[in-house]
């Protein structure tokens, strides 16, 4: 036990998860499906998806917005937190990826409230800009971390007043010198601290380690 009793990030991390978070069949399966399917194993935390749900209760969302669906792990939390007639539209540039997904939100039975599309996710939140399509509640990032600054400004103009945006993979670029794409995820975190349309947080989430997920209250029109 460490220093004034307070536990490792490992013991916090089982606690949490097993008291609030605990995994049932279908997130199970999606995770093995997944990495049969030689998917990376970037998926976010049993916590961290649990953290996405209440959020998606919270803003009472009705219409979602994830950017990088990978295998569907996070979509099948997020979808789950929707309500009847609910919509989860999920953008994931891989085909395969994309087919994994789908599959593993069909056999969670979430297949019909989750559309699934394929592209480069940039492309297409340019188009529902220019479409003008209906505001979403709550807009999930979690794709190339590269491309952070431009998804959030983006997922700004696609989300309606009062609602949210959340990106994965906020902390451990953030504060880790000489980490892969560390740049990305820097310039968003900025852009969400300054942004007088914008009240923004950090929360760590545990997981392989502590990260932690940018949640941001849009606040503007």
């Amino acid at each position: 036990m460490p220093k004034h009793g307070v536990p490792g990030w490992g013991a916090a991390q089982s606690y949490i998860e097993a008291l609030f978070a605990p995994q049932d069949v279908p997130l199970k399966d999606a995770l093995r499906r997944s990495a049969r399917a030689g998917l990376p194993p970037i998926a976010v935390s049993p916590s961290g998806g649990r953290l996405l749900q209440v959020l998606a209760r919270a803003a009472r969302a009705r219409r979602i917005l994830e950017v990088g669906t990978l295998g569907g792990y996070s979509a099948i939390w997020l979808a789950r937190a929707l309500p009847r007639g609910g919509r989860l539209v999920s953008l994931e540039l891989h085909q395969e990826h994309a087919d994994t997904a789908r599959r593993n939100l069909d056999r969670a039975g979430l297949g019909k409230r989750v559309e699934v599309r394929t592209g480069p996710a940039l492309q297409a939140m340019r188009r529902m800009v220019r479409d003008r399509v209906p505001a979403f509640d709550l807009v999930f990032i979690d794709a190339d971390k590269d491309e952070y600054p431009g998804y959030l400004r983006l997922a700004y103009r696609l989300t309606r007043s009062g609602g949210l945006i959340v990106a994965d993979n906020a902390l451990r670029r953030a504060v880790s010198p000489g980490a892969p794409k560390r740049g990305g995820v820097l310039e968003c975190n900025r852009i969400a601290a300054r942004h007088t349309g914008l009240v923004s947080i950090i929360v760590p989430v545990l997981g392989k380690g502590v990260d932690g997920m940018l949640v941001c209250v849009k606040t503007g029109r």
